[in-house]
């Protein structure tokens, strides 16, 4: 069985979200359902999509487990944007959390450094 996932992040200004989510995640949208929506292809049957939603823009929260973390966060600062924080968890897990303009919470994390 083949699970689509389609993670949902609120926008105020979607012309501005899409520029900024384009510097997060390396590329333009994949596809656009409408003029309000705008949706960026991670992996097979994995999607980010933004949407114009004004009155709900700033409360998403979601985290991509990536496995070339050290490599994605600098490749996203040749970008332009910079992590508001990153943390090391005491399982040695890393985290480095983006917000956008409005304020929702994109999180990459990364597996321990190897010893």
């Amino acid at each position: 069985m083949t699970v689509d996932l389609f993670a949902g992040v609120p926008v105020s200004d979607f012309r501005v979200a899409q520029t900024w989510y384009e510097k997060l995640l390396g590329a333009p949208p994949a596809f656009f359902p409408n003029d309000t929506e705008a949706v960026f292809e991670l992996a097979d049957h994995r999607y980010l999509y933004i949407e114009h939603l004004p009155a709900r823009a700033g409360f998403a929260m979601l985290t991509l487990f990536v496995e070339d973390f050290d490599e994605r966060i600098a490749t996203i600062a040749d970008r332009g944007l910079q992590p508001v924080s990153v943390e090391t968890y005491e399982n040695g897990v890393r985290k480095a959390i983006f917000r956008d303009v409005d304020g929702n919470e994109i999180g990459f994390g990364g597996a321990p450094r190897p010893v």
